[in-house]
This record gives C-alpha cells, structure tokens and sequence, in this order.
C-alpha cells in the first residue's frame, strides 16, 4: 500500500513540476512550493481561462432561458407584434407547414380477406376501375393489394402502379377508409404461387348486392380473392351515398399522379397559359381506335384494308364485321379532322386559339390535319411545346404520356372530345368536380347528318353555324342530373362523366 502511494506519489510530483510546482522531498513532508514567477504566470492564465469558462456558461444559460421565456410568453405578450415570428420560429417550420401532411386516422376493421385486382384497358379506363375496386373492399371490410396494371393490351405500356400514381398517397389518403398494401404479407404470397387463391372476372355493372353475396364468401374462404377485368363493375346509380362519396374521393384526391408527371403537367400548362388562352382538343383519330371501332370514313382503300387487317389481329375485339358507314350515322364512330375544323369554326371558336391535340399520333398524318391546321393554324402538341429530352423517360409509355395530357385537359379553357371514350368521360367529370369549366360534347348522331347536308350542298354556312351552335347550347358541362335507365345500366350516364353526389349544389341540378 504504501509502495503504490509513493509510486503515485513520485508520478504527482512530476506533473506538478511540469504546470510550474516544486515538491520537496520526504524531508518537506510532501510539501509544495510555488515555483516563483513562473508559477505567477500561470496562475494568472487559469484565473483568466476560469472566469472566461463561467462568464460563458452564465451567458448560456441566460440565453436558454430567455428563449424558453420568449417561446411560453411570446404568443401572449408578443401577439400581433410585427417579429413575433422570431420567438417561435424554427428554420424547417415553414418547410414542413406547406409539406405536412395530416393522415386521417387508420380504420379498424376485421379483416375478411385480401382483394388482388388487375386492370385492364386504357390510363382512364384503370383509373375509372381503381375507383371502384377501393370501394368494393371498403364495403367488404378486405385489405385491397395495389392494383396491376394492364401490360398487354393494344399499348403495351409496361408501367406499375407507381410509375404513374403517387402510390404513398394512394394509401395514406384511404387509410380510415380501407387497408391497402403494396403487396401480400409473405404468408399468402406462398400461397398465391401455390395456386390457393381464387380468380374471377366480376359480373359487370353489378349493384353492391352482388359483392356481398358472391365475391365476400370466396374472401372468407379463400382469403384471396384475385378480380380481373375490373372496368365496368360497378353500376352508375342505386349504390350507398357513401360507397358514391368514396368513389369520387378516390378519383380526386387519392389517385394523384407522380411529381414527375405532375410537374411536367404543370409546365406544358404554364407555357401554354403564357401564350394566351388553349383548347384541348380530344382528337381520338388514331389507329387503334379506327381499327378497334371499325370506322373508315375519309381513309383511302389501302388504309381501309390496314384496319381491318389489324382488327383481326386482335382476338379480344370480337366485332370482325363492321359496316362504316352505318356506324358513323348512327353517331359511333369519331370525328375525323376534317369534321372537327368545320365543327369549331361553326360553333364561333376564335381562330387564333392554341388548340392542343391530345392524343397520339393521328392516322393518315399532315394529309389528315391540312383542313384543321388551315382553320386553327395554333396547332400544339406536349411534343411540341416541350424539348425531345423532356418526354425522353415517358417514351414507350403510353399511360403516362396520357396523364400528361389529362393533366392539361383538366386546366384547358375548353374541353372538347370528338368522341365518348373513357378519357373524354373521365375528364368531363373532373371539370365538373372543378366547377363545371367548359367541357363541350358533341352530338356526334346529329353532327355527321349536318355536315353531310352541308357538303352535299343542301344547308348554308349560316345555316349549318346556326343549326350546330343551337344543338350545342346546353352541352357544355353544366349542372344536370344523370339519366337513369333501370335494367339497362350501360345505357344510363356514367358516374364517373357526372358524379353528381360529389358536386356541390347537387339538390339545385335540374332534371333533363
């Protein structure tokens, strides 16, 4: 013991020798003895190096507590005080104000089952079907996978889910409504390779009912259950308001598109916006659409023979046998550019108006559009406007390059489709939900038997403007209700064109 402390000993005394201190030896008896000036030296500096220590850590400390006095006092004392901002502002608050996102609360539910759905058809055709899909597993109390994509048809757009929505908000915005996943939990994931699930095409416009009674006990008994061919599957009217609510919730808030898409979006609308007022033209003359439909009018015999070639082409297109010109009478086919610039100028379109065509490459080409690009020279197209490099990533993407164009249609000035597709109906129900902007649709029945009479002679320019401005005055996307047709719901007005439960003012609507 004794040994250990006069080892520590020695070791202290060099130190304290180092720092300016003479220890004497055994026969001080360990005293110390300053080390005259150097030792006065030093002794000033700790004393300067101590003060400066605590003057620092008072300063400190006041500071923590005027602030933590300012943050309690601030908003009373403070209040309306041009900086009081100063007292509670922290440097990511105004970041993380206009990013913040408020999840509604999760629902809890038991849980019968999980809903696996693949879509098919065309961006709005899937999106229409994703709506309904939602719905359908909110009311069956199921855990809805994120829906797939179609990869197969005429398009085939490889894109997921994500590469065209905004999938994180796809499924916080829904979660008090209904559990989503990206994919199933690994348990079952086995047991779908298996084969232990069940596959079925949904009956097409079915009522509610119908779920309840077929499609909830495969879900309790499978506990997978996998819907495909999902457009359609839901009737327009006669459903729960709140499975209607949740429909268009889901289409308008949930179903947002990718910040890529959307700030593309927004640029194509802001260089069109600083050129002055735009028309979307829905100029569905493309060649699938032709072919699918069978509609020749204006084509060329080789073109003609082009169509139908490609119509057999394709087994899911069950109607072969087409008579064009029946079809175009009876107001099914799309309008060609030809009658579409005599429509516009009919109806009082200014002419230096920036028309821009959504859609894809038009059939026939320049020959096509000479009449419309003569009427309407401010043809514009999102290729364009924008720079090759801009719309690189959305080559080959067909879904994705119509979010672009839905986006712009949503901003237009006027709407205008040259035919009822999904995307015509879809976005003539989003303008409505977005306070009913001009949306015209074209009674195409009665348009074809005015040009024709036109052509033919037998109508005057005046006329002809007269007759199709008067067919059109009260088809321009205002307040009605939907027709409603029982038994025949394919015949009604679809839910997603009118979604009236959503719209405001939806007791006022008139009745047709």
């Amino acid at each position: 013991m004794m040994l250990r402390w006069g080892k520590e000993h020695d070791e202290s005394s060099e130190e304290m020798e180092v720092i300016g201190f003479n220890v004497l030896g055994s026969g001080g008896e360990g005293v110390i003895k300053p080390n005259n000036k150097r030792l006065v030296i030093r002794s000033s500096r700790i004393k300067v190096w101590m003060a400066r220590a605590i003057t620092t850590v008072l300063i400190w400390t006041s500071v923590v507590q005027i602030m933590a006095i300012g943050e309690f006092w601030a908003p009373r004392f403070f209040k309306g005080m041009p900086y009081h901002h100063c007292f509670n502002h922290h440097p990511s608050d105004s970041v993380a104000n206009h990013r913040a996102i408020v999840l509604p609360p999760k629902r809890i539910y038991k849980n019968n089952g999980y809903l696996m759905v693949s879509c098919n058809g065309g961006l709005n055709q899937m999106r229409a079907a994703i709506c309904d899909m939602v719905a359908i597993a909110r009311h069956l109390n199921a855990t809805l996978i994120v829906p797939e994509l179609d990869k197969t048809s005429f398009w085939a757009d490889p894109s997921e889910f994500q590469d065209i929505f905004d999938v994180d908000n796809f499924i916080a915005s829904l979660r008090d409504e209904v559990r989503i996943l990206k994919e199933l939990p690994p348990r079952l994931k086995r047991r779908v390779k298996l084969g232990l699930f069940h596959s079925l095409p949904p009956v097409s416009w079915s009522g509610i009912s119908y779920y309840e009674k077929q499609i909830l006990p495969l879900l309790r008994k499978h506990k997978v259950v996998h819907l495909n061919r999902t457009d359609a599957r839901l009737v327009n009217n006669g459903l729960p308001p709140e499975t209607q609510r949740l429909r268009c919730r889901v289409n308008f808030q949930a179903l947002r598109f990718t910040s890529q898409i959307e700030e593309l979006g927004k640029r194509i609308v802001s260089i069109l916006r600083a050129r002055g007022p735009f028309l979307v033209l829905h100029l569905r003359y493309e060649m699938d659409m032709l072919a699918f439909s069978g509609c020749t009018h204006g084509c060329d015999s080789k073109e003609v023979e082009e169509l139908t070639t490609m119509r057999y082409a394709y087994p899911w297109w069950k109607e072969k046998v087409i008579n064009s010109e029946l079809k175009r009478q009876d107001g099914l086919c799309p309008l060609t550019p030809e009658e579409i610039a005599l429509i516009l100028t009919a109806l009082g379109i200014d002419q230096s108006i920036q028309v821009y065509i959504a859609a894809g490459e038009i059939y026939g080409g320049r020959r096509r559009m000479q009449n419309l690009l003569s009427a309407f020279p401010n043809v514009v197209r999102k290729e364009t406007l924008l720079e090759p490099s801009d719309l690189m990533h959305f080559q080959n993407h067909s879904s994705q390059m119509a979010a672009l164009d839905y986006l712009v249609s949503l901003e237009s000035d006027i709407f205008i489709p040259t035919y009822d597709g999904n995307m015509a109906k879809v976005v003539e129900g989003h303008r409505r939900f977005l306070g009913f902007k001009k949306t015209i649709q074209l009674d195409r029945k009665i348009l074809v038997r005015l040009i024709d009479q036109y052509n033919n002679g037998k109508l005057s320019w005046d006329e002809f403007s007269t007759v199709v401005k008067k067919v059109h005055a009260n088809r321009m996307g205002s307040h009605k209700r939907r027709v409603v047709i029982p038994e025949r719901p394919k015949e009604e007005d679809y839910f997603y064109s009118n979604p009236q439960e959503c719209l405001q003012l939806q007791d006022e609507l008139p009745h047709d």
